[in-house]
């Protein structure tokens, strides 16, 4: 499927990170822009956009402060159709393919997917499915680097989310021919990675970029955003932007059809099961609970111990008594019954960090969910346990 869509479609607009953007610029129109650069920061806070907004600017004919947005070169950058701007993402492994066929199924799943993007640009940063960045991709790369550029002075190549790179996938000839390419670009290629969790890299890809920290973003303008290009109520938007973390990807998350009912929210409401069943009285809650998830397929699990650690970090706030510093403050009068009732201390809470951590590194060993989950909440428990007494009877 060749890469088409209507001019008139465009990207949203590039929310925030004025000062990086500034530097880009500036660096651009002194001639001292690098070649291979490593955007960082946290998910969902636009990496990818700020990538997509530079990309522009080096194909763009009359550039100034920034992109001219106006240019036939401008306009297909944001329409994803500039013949010299590659876009890469991780995607789920291609079904029944290998080898020369595995590159090419996976440029035609990248296609497809740019179709679907130009379609609906606004989208969270959360994904159920399993996606890579295989052998294939690198190879894929690795053709259009070596190619001449159709209209500007070379290609630029944006690789987000660069971290979920296979290296278990990858010949050692495929890494050294990336590794090479951030190197030595050919001609006046240009290289974007982006990352949320720059310390998976392989420790060479760093070595050989520089690297631009994009900060998180306001939570009021994220909430603005929602409402303004999301087309979200204003009550449902704040909502979500106040548990954002500065991102609009996140946010994303937590809505569907503009409700509070996204996979993020059922992500969110079950970890805060997870940590009412260790606060229970009854400690068979940990055996009920367990129960209610999969007996297999548990590497879902490890978004909903993310929660589990947010929820544990509010009910420390609590505890301490900074009720302004609690995230889920839609949930403020069940984090006060759950700290009022177990008579948690802010000591306690912090020692129950580390049984998440070891759930976490069981689910990635592929134990049994519910065997992970049931040991969650009884160590939860022993964590949070009032006194020696009442972790003896847990």
């Amino acid at each position: 499927m060749a890469e088409a869509g209507p001019l008139s479609v465009s990207l949203h607009p590039v929310l925030g990170h004025e000062r990086a953007r500034a530097a880009l610029a500036s660096a651009h129109a002194r001639g001292v822009l690098p070649a291979a650069l490593l955007f960082h920061g946290p998910r969902g806070i636009g990496k990818q956009r700020v990538a997509l907004w530079l990309a522009q600017l080096l194909v763009c004919e009359r550039p100034e402060h920034g992109p001219c947005d106006a240019c036939a070169s401008c306009r297909m950058a944001l329409s994803l159709e500039h013949p010299d701007v590659h876009w890469y993402f991780p995607l789920p492994r291609p079904k029944n393919a290998a080898g020369d066929r595995l590159a090419d199924a996976l440029e035609e799943a990248r296609l497809d997917e740019l179709v679907e993007i130009r379609e609906a640009p606004l989208r969270s940063s959360h994904s159920e499915e399993v996606r890579g960045l295989y052998v294939g991709t690198v190879k894929n790369i690795r053709a259009k680097a070596y190619k001449r550029p159709v209209m500007a002075r070379g290609p630029v190549f944006l690789v987000g989310d660069a971290d979920l790179l296979v290296p278990q996938e990858s010949s050692p000839e495929a890494a050294n021919a990336l590794l090479k390419l951030l190197e030595e670009p050919p001609g006046g290629a240009r290289f974007i990675l982006t990352t949320s969790e720059s310390g998976r890299l392989p420790a060479t890809i760093p070595s050989r970029m520089v690297p631009l920290h994009l900060a998180p973003l306001p939570v009021a303008d994220v909430a603005a955003f929602l409402e303004r290009h999301a087309s979200i109520d204003p009550k449902s938007a704040a909502w979500a932007a106040g548990l954002s973390q500065g991102s609009i990807g996140r946010a994303l998350g937590f809505l569907a059809d503009g409700a509070p009912t996204g996979p993020l929210e059922v992500l969110r409401s079950r970890a805060l099961e997870i940590i009412v069943a260790a606060t229970a009285q009854r400690a068979s809650e940990a055996h009920v609970l367990a129960l209610g998830f999969p007996s297999s397929q548990g590497r879902g699990l490890v978004e909903i111990f993310g929660f589990a650690e947010e929820w544990l970090r509010d009910l420390a706030a609590v505890a301490a008594g900074a009720r302004s510093a609690v995230m889920n403050q839609d949930k403020l009068a069940e984090l006060d019954r759950i700290v009022v009732q177990g008579g948690l201390t802010s000591f306690q809470i912090a020692s129950a960090f580390g049984r998440v951590e070891r759930a976490r590194e069981l689910t990635l060993a592929n134990v049994n969910p519910q065997l992970v989950i049931g040991g969650l909440v009884r160590d939860l428990r022993r964590a949070l346990a009032r006194t020696p007494h009442a972790e003896a009877l847990t």
